[in-house]
């Protein structure tokens, strides 16, 4: 069964652009409107994809939704500068302060590294793909998939599927917001490659999780 993702839109022009590129509209099944989103029913989707800086507010606000489209076993992906620790469970989370220009430097390093290089998204990204800056980093629970950690310390882009009984995907980088501005290349790159790798998941059916053994 084809993966069904439902998009969250600030209602931005970088949330527009995003969400209505055509090589990205077609693996949107649904997009919501983020006032919209407490109460409404995804029953029809397996995937919330939390489209880049969205007001903390409206998320709080639909925390219930999203807390039960987990407990239902399906998948959130938070994406960055959202506030997720407000309105998800077990996040972490630590700012840093921002090098815009990092990589004016000669020989410069962005300190990101490949976490678990074993992960199937590495099929369909590099890690210049997500290479742009950074606003902060989690510290990931007990269990979770470190997908890029930072030399420095703390976690860049993790998947935790021991918090709840579904999955979330918690990455502190704001693609949407890039992607949509038209600029930094990488972050058009990272969607480019992160969306047909979240198309492909299995959906609850056919990978059914057991909510009672989902942390609390």
């Amino acid at each position: 069964m084809k993966t069904r993702i439902a998009a969250i839109d600030g209602g931005t022009y970088y949330h527009q652009a995003t969400l209505h590129d055509p090589l990205l509209r077609e693996y949107f099944q649904q997009i919501i409107y983020a006032p919209e989103l407490p109460g409404s029913s995804l029953e029809e989707v397996d995937v919330l994809f939390v489209a880049s800086r969205q007001d903390p507010q409206l998320m709080i606000e639909a925390a219930p939704t999203i807390r039960a489209f987990l407990d239902a076993g399906k998948t959130v992906v938070a994406l960055g500068e959202s506030e997720s620790e407000r309105w998800l469970p077990g996040i972490e989370w630590h700012p840093r302060e921002v090098n815009f220009w990092w990589w004016l430097t000669p020989g410069a390093d962005s300190r990101l590294r490949i976490g678990d290089k074993t992960h199937p998204l590495w099929n369909h990204l590099s890690l210049a793909d997500a290479t742009w800056h950074q606003h902060g980093y989690f510290n990931p629970p007990p269990g979770a998939r470190r997908l890029i950690d930072h030399a420095d310390g703390g976690c860049i882009l993790y998947e935790d599927t021991h918090s709840t009984a579904g999955r979330m995907i918690l990455t502190t980088l704001d693609p949407c917001y890039h992607h949509g501005s038209y600029f930094m290349p990488s972050a058009s790159r990272f969607l480019y490659g992160f969306l047909p790798w979240l198309a492909q998941q299995e959906t609850p059916a056919e990978n059914p999780r057991r909510p009672d053994t989902a942390r609390t």
